[in-house]
């Protein structure tokens, strides 16, 4: 077996056996073992890297879904969606993006648990570390309306751009490829569109308080 120990959670959680997620103990960067995983399929290689990042995976799923047990389950999901998209993503900061991805596994579960359909991203991309005023001024589900009004509210390149980057958690080039878009236009529309999302729902919520 091996365990995860959550640094504020003193229970010590056993999951079942998975021989290639062990701890690392390899001297390559993060960016140099997905590279690696990238080109051998390894999921050795791959389990070396996700063994680094268990903690901060568990803490992420805890504090969205709330449940230790549906925390413990989601670290083990996270790892097979990273299976194929590690293969599918250059990825240039990985500790960022695995903490992007792991929010986003939580929202999408979220969203099936409750039958929410329509909610495309998570609060958190759209909001900075310092606005916390967000969660205080509304409820999860007033934060999703809010969220799903600004997001209609995008001209739709800037939609459609924001929800292939961080929904669907395709890069600038991936995005250009598909959307027969050049690549500075596809970072402009994304960097624009997040913007005016998290501007139009900060307007929201202080209508919504005053």
């Amino acid at each position: 077996m091996f365990l995860v120990q959550h640094p504020h959670v003193r229970t010590i959680f056993y999951f079942y056996p998975v021989p290639f997620l062990t701890n690392s103990t390899s001297p390559a960067t993060d960016e140099e073992l997905a590279a690696q995983y990238r080109q051998s399929g390894d999921l050795q290689v791959l389990g070396a890297l996700y063994s680094r990042y268990m903690d901060l995976v568990y803490g992420v799923c805890l504090k969205y879904l709330k449940e230790p047990e549906d925390a413990k389950d989601s670290v083990l999901a996270l790892f097979e969606e990273l299976v194929t998209k590690l293969q599918k993503h250059e990825v240039a900061q990985f500790r960022p993006w695995l903490y992007q991805v792991a929010r986003n596994h939580c929202l999408m579960k979220l969203r099936s648990q409750k039958g929410k359909a329509g909610v495309k991203i998570d609060l958190s991309l759209v909001q900075s570390e310092e606005s916390g005023h967000l969660d205080e001024g509304a409820g999860k589900e007033e934060q999703f309306r809010v969220m799903e009004y600004c997001l209609e509210q995008l001209p739709p390149e800037q939609r459609r751009m924001v929800d292939l980057f961080y929904l669907q958690g395709k890069c600038y080039n991936e995005i250009a490829a598909q959307t027969q878009v050049e690549w500075g236009r596809v970072r402009s529309a994304i960097q624009n569109g997040r913007r005016n999302l998290k501007i139009c729902m900060e307007k929201q919520v202080r209508k919504s308080i005053v």
